[in-house]
Parts: structure tokens; C-alpha cells; sequence
């Protein structure tokens, strides 16, 4: 017999990641909770004009979700809308999207990440008051990393043991950690003042924000393998990060 927490919950709080037809009436909606991890639900008849959750189901805003059901795709019961979010517009929306599709390459449905799904609420709030952008993604993506396993060494050289020294150039080697550059060498080359204020989530300095960027690009797409990240391109597209 399936145990309760597997058939039925109520008041889950959830953000929509994104949103697919299904059938004539219905959606998909894959959603980011927080006890609960990502998981799809069918929102029966939501694509209709008398729909109670057809306004409610919005990317970026925080929701109790109620849900029941045995299988992998449970089946959506109701939605409330928890308010607080300030909407997203402009750049900020399109910060939220990348947000969105790495959350939904990278993590695995039904695998709870409670501190994530707070660090991406205090992401959302960060993206609609402050225009910082890219040190606000540099944040979210090294926590993100983080929850999965993946920590990034910054603050000693993967192959000394030795302490991160600011004037020093290394490079910076896939599932290793920062190594002192040195000829043959391969991984992304930075400083190690780059590391620390990283470390530190500095992104003050032009050269930390430029080095860090290239060093979290090639980390997420190491992680991410084959898969790409549309919402990347448009935000090269918009020369904002």
C-alpha cells in the first residue's frame, strides 16, 4: 500500500518552472517545491476560460499546490497564489527563465533540495529589485552546484593543499579545482583573486565578473553534458552578461 505522502499532499509551497499542453484542455506542469523537489503534475482543464488555476499557474511566483496520485505524474487538485514576488520584466525575466531551465536539466524529479529552493526564492526577489545581474546568476549557479554535489573548490589549490594566493594565475581543472597554470596545463585559466572573491561572492571587480562567468559556463556545461541552454544564448543575445 502507498504511503500518504506518496498519494496525497496539500499546501505544498511551489514555483512553476514551466508549462506544456497535454490533451485537448489540460497541462503539464513541472514544478519546484519545497519538500518535495521538481515533479510533473497534469493540471486537468486548465487550458479552459473558466479554469480556477489558469491565471495562477505563472512562472516566478510563489504557490501552495495541493496534489494527489500514485504515479510519477501526479494530478494538480488546487493552487493558491502566496503573493510577495514583485514581477519580473525586462532582463530580469529573462534572468528567471535561465534560472527555470537549469533547474530543470539539472536536477533529478522527486529529490528534495529544501536550501536550494530558498536560494532561488531570494534569487527571484534579488532579479526584480536590483539590476546587478550577472553576480546575481554567478551566486545562484555556484549554490546550485553546491546542492548537487558539486561544490567548487576556491579557496585552495587542488594539488598543494595550498592556500589561494590573490596574485597568482591558475587554472581551474573540471571534477580537480584550481592548479597553479603552468605549461600543457587544461581547464579555464583565472586569478586567484578571481577564486577568493568568488568565494567571498564578490563580483566588484570587471575582471572577477568576466573570469567567473567562463568558469561557470564551463562547469554547467560540463554538468550538463549534450544538453543546451537556450535561455543562455538569449541572454548573449542581449549583451547583458
Amino acid at each position: 500500500m502507498a504511503s500518504p505522502d506518496k498519494t496525497r499532499q496539500e499546501e505544498q509551497l511551489a514555483f512553476v518552472l514551466h508549462t506544456y499542453p497535454y490533451r485537448e484542455t489540460s497541462l503539464i506542469v513541472e514544478v519546484f517545491s519545497r519538500d518535495f523537489g521538481r515533479l510533473p503534475l497534469m493540471a486537468r482543464g486548465a487550458r479552459r476560460p473558466k479554469s480556477a488555476v489558469r491565471g495562477l499557474l505563472l512562472s516566478f511566483q510563489p504557490l501552495a499546490l495541493s496534489w494527489f496520485g500514485k504515479a510519477e505524474l501526479r494530478t494538480l487538485h488546487r493552487a493558491e497564489w502566496q503573493g510577495g514576488q514583485p514581477l519580473l520584466q525586462g532582463t530580469a525575466l529573462i534572468c528567471g527563465f535561465y534560472l527555470n531551465e537549469l533547474l530543470l536539466k539539472l536536477l533529478h524529479r522527486d529529490d528534495p533540495h529544501e536550501q536550494l529552493f530558498l536560494h532561488y526564492q531570494e534569487t527571484l526577489q534579488e532579479l526584480a529589485r536590483r539590476q546587478d545581474y550577472a553576480a546575481i546568476l554567478r551566486r545562484f549557479e555556484k549554490n546550485l552546484l553546491k546542492e548537487l554535489g558539486y561544490a567548487l573548490m576556491l579557496e585552495h589549490d587542488a594539488e598543494s593543499g595550498a592556500a589561494i594566493e590573490p596574485e597568482t594565475h591558475y587554472h581551474y581543472v573540471m571534477e580537480r579545482g584550481p592548479v597553479r597554470r603552468k605549461a600543457g596545463q587544461s581547464g579555464v585559466e583565472l586569478r586567484g583573486k578571481t577564486l577568493l572573491d568568488m568565494a567571498a561572492d564578490d563580483y566588484a571587480d570587471p575582471a572577477t565578473l568576466q573570469q567567473s562567468k567562463a568558469l561557470m559556463r564551463a562547469l554547467i556545461n560540463h554538468y550538463l553534458g549534450d544538453e543546451v541552454l537556450h535561455t543562455r544564448q538569449i541572454l548573449k543575445d542581449l549583451q547583458e552578461l
